[in-house]
């Protein structure tokens, strides 16, 4: 996700030069080089100060993405003007990455760096940034990259609900009907709405962590977003509005950062390790959640230093587990870093999010479809009914390659036991089953849920694992009637 934010936001201020090139930007390209260069190396120079500083992790990402919302914010000093614009670029850049040390609270910030720079700089010394990326010309290549994010991030319920309440504020503080239609050019055209709601507003740090939630925050940022919108003579800015939404954000869903120390590691199945870690305190999360894990290392590749797993542990426990599949030939730096890690090594996990939880009704008749490593969010809801004795209506469909690639066989034998679990279990690469394997053969189709699952209009389905099965299982209940809203989907990327 942040490799492709990145890679957007370079595409971005690239297609902006070559715009400035043939003349039909505002400044020339030269000027945005500079300004790009400048706020660029500031923003790294300082987010390692802080990070330093304050002793934790770097994201690799973190400061390139920061400059280059900068640059295609700010405007690029006229030409002759570079001298005279050093101080505000360099000020607003070191603003930016202090807020997400100097604002935090538990290690978390509270505001979108960008925003906070450019309000604390229109405050404080009353240069601002223009948005000079809400431009006609700039509109397509802003909105096919602003896509490519949110359907990434899988957020267009927030772009959604954002749009409609902004528009709403729009038309009805329009004036009349006869000028709606210019105000909505302004608004979409002419004013960086487009790039606020794909690019700022779907920032993952800043936004609450579940579905509901992300739906009121947008929907009140969007409310406050119209520049018609003032309080007290302080007319509403986009970087203003996005503020106030973060401490809106804040208050629905408070975020921390933990520090987890590893306490073991092991071999749970064929290229799969479980880690066990102790955090610095108390993680409160929902079975099936997931957290953002932050591990700096030297030399990161292309995919970065961060990654999202579920958490496999159950809340129920006191340690922290995370069960991660290696792959032996294209494993990333990350994961070799991981793997490397000593008993005693910490790494940074935040952004605790996701619905992928069980239903509050205890009675409802579920059913589990994992694939592969996608079994660890199972792991942590069927350990959690083991701790806490709850004996739920429950079916796991757990699908592998190969015999030696299923994990977490000692957990789901005990539900079996205790609680009454049943387990299907199936091999997808035929000619590596074992002659005395008792389970199924191939993929999860139609023909094994109704013969394993004969009640399957009845449950509530729970895919997880690979992309590849989540859709294809997905596609497979479509076709056989059930309906849509008894469907939950858990996809992961799958990043070696």
């Amino acid at each position: 996700m942040y490799k492709l934010v990145l890679y957007v936001l370079a595409g971005l201020i690239a297609m902006a030069t070559l715009l400035a090139w043939l003349g039909y930007m505002a400044f020339p390209p030269l000027s945005l080089l500079y300004s790009t260069a400048v706020i660029t190396i500031v923003c790294w120079i300082s987010n390692g100060f802080f990070a330093r500083v304050w002793k934790t992790h770097v994201n690799v990402e973190s400061a390139y993405i920061t400059a280059f919302i900068l640059a295609l914010l700010i405007s690029p000093p006229a030409a002759g003007g570079f001298f005279a614009a050093a101080p505000f670029l360099i000020w607003v850049s070191i603003l930016a990455m202090a807020s997400k040390y100097i604002f935090a609270i538990t290690k978390k910030h509270i505001f979108n760096p960008v925003a906070f720079a450019v309000v604390i700089t229109a405050f404080a010394i009353n240069q601002s940034a223009t948005w000079w990326i809400g431009t006609l010309y700039m509109l397509p290549f802003v909105l096919v990259g602003g896509l490519l994010v949110t359907r990434k991030i899988r957020r267009f319920d927030l772009v959604v609900s954002f749009f409609v309440a902004a528009l709403i504020v729009v038309l009805a503080t329009s004036g009349s009907v006869a000028v709606v239609p210019s105000t909505l050019k302004q608004i979409f055209v002419d004013s960086p709405i487009v790039f606020f709601a794909l690019i700022m507003l779907t920032e993952p740090l800043t936004t609450p962590p579940t579905r509901f939630r992300r739906i009121l925050y947008a929907a009140f940022t969007g409310l406050i977003f119209a520049p018609a919108v003032h309080l007290a003579g302080i007319y509403t800015t986009p970087e203003l509005a996005l503020c106030v939404g973060n401490v809106f954000s804040w208050i629905l869903s408070p975020k921390s950062k933990y520090i987890l120390t590893l306490k073991s590691k092991e071999k749970i199945a064929a290229d799969t390790g479980e880690f066990v870690f102790s955090a610095d305190r108390k993680i409160s999360f929902k079975p099936g959640q997931y957290l953002e894990w932050t591990l700096g290392h030297r030399r990161p590749d292309s995919r970065g230093n961060r990654r999202y797993f579920t958490i496999a542990s159950s809340p129920t426990e006191n340690d922290i587990r995370l069960g991660v599949k290696f792959d032996a030939k294209n494993s990333s730096s990350f994961k070799k870093a991981l793997a490397e890690m000593d008993e005693g090594s910490t790494l940074m996990a935040g952004q605790l999010a996701g619905d992928f939880t069980l239903p509050r009704n205890k009675n409802k008749k579920l059913c589990f479809v994992a694939g592969g490593i996608g079994v660890t969010p199972f792991r942590s809801m069927i350990s959690q009914m083991l701790d806490s004795g709850q004996k739920r209506d429950v079916i796991l469909i757990y699908s592998v390659r190969s015999l030696s690639e299923l994990a977490y066989t000692d957990v789901i034998s005990e539900a079996h036991e205790k609680i009454g679990l049943k387990t299907v279990s199936t091999l997808t690469d035929i000619d590596r089953t074992p002659a005395d394997w008792h389970g199924h053969r191939g993929y999860v189709d139609a023909a094994m849920i109704a013969s394993e699952v004969p009640d399957f209009m009845d449950r509530i389905f729970f895919i997880s694992g690979p992309h590849s099965l989540v859709t294809a299982v997905s596609q497979v209940l479509r076709n056989i009637g059930v309906p849509s809203n008894h469907v939950k989907m858990d996809f992961f990327p799958g990043l070696a």
